[in-house]
């Protein structure tokens, strides 16, 4: 099976979407506890949202692979992403209810996390980099949003309900901060709410591949699944919901274009 899929854009801004993959191999899935098998923590229908970005001129790079078999958002030598903060792994051995990832007995051990490495995550990483680094050089600037989205309540990692849109820059980092305010004005509209910076700042792929000062501006969009899905079994998308938050992910997208093209070098 593909480890991703990428489809090739004509403006210089990707799409990144590291958790909507659904595939597990028999190899691993047949290790993985009751509570994880139906892979509940997945980024679900985020391909389905960001449908109109092709259509924008986007690039857009999907994982076809479960986060359970590796988290392509997570740095390849297992360092902890939030300081002082529940975190899950490279290659998560708790949901994100605590529950166990793997039977007893069967979860990956240093090797095998290696290897992983190796066989899913370099290969994505690979590829998004290698875009970026082709479109600064064909147009001195590159924008990268990076899509998640998760269930608005999720005790471990925030009390209460989750904003509906929340971006994130590394605490202004990873972009200029007129693009990541540009883009939250564009998710601006009641009933929503949304927040830059807040507990979602961006995961690795945003703070490894936005560097401004060489081009390229990342932005993470982490969305509340209650915006366009049901968030319990079996997940389904709502297109009642979607119709009313998928085009302020589009303006976003759009806000992104606009700032490039306010910002390519002459």
């Amino acid at each position: 099976m593909k480890l991703f899929d990428f489809s090739e854009g004509r403006r210089p801004i990707v799409v990144s979407l590291p958790h909507c993959g659904e595939h597990v191999p028999e190899t691993i899935a047949t290790r993985l506890a009751s509570g994880a098998a139906g892979i509940p923590d997945t980024d679900w229908h985020l391909r389905r949202l960001y449908d109109f970005a092709a259509g924008m001129g986007a690039h857009v790079l999907a994982a076809t692979h479960s986060r359970y078999v590796i988290d392509l958002n997570r740095p390849s030598d297992g360092s902890v992403l939030y300081a002082g903060k529940s975190n899950t792994e490279l290659c998560p051995l708790t949901t994100f209810d605590g529950a166990p990832v793997y039977r007893e007995g069967q979860q990956p051990d240093a090797s095998e996390v290696a290897a992983r490495v190796d066989r899913y995550w370099l290969p994505y990483h690979r590829r998004l980099e290698e875009t970026l680094g082709a479109l600064v050089a064909e147009h001195g600037v590159a924008v990268l949003i990076d899509g998640h989205s998760i269930r608005s309540r999720v005790p471990r990692f925030f009390d209460g309900q989750l904003p509906d849109f929340n971006l994130g820059t590394a605490d202004g980092a990873s972009a200029d901060m007129a693009l990541a305010e540009a883009m939250l004005k564009a998710c601006t509209a009641p009933p929503f709410t949304q927040v830059l910076n807040g507990r979602f700042k961006g995961g690795a792929i945003t703070r490894t591949y936005g560097r401004p000062g060489m081009g390229v501006h990342a932005v993470q969009i982490e969305q509340a699944q209650a915006t366009y899905m049901d968030e319990a079994p079996p997940f389904a998308y709502r297109p009642d919901l979607a119709e009313r938050a998928k085009p302020l992910l589009q303006a976003a997208v759009q806000a992104a274009l606009d700032w490039i093209d306010r910002h390519r070098p002459l």
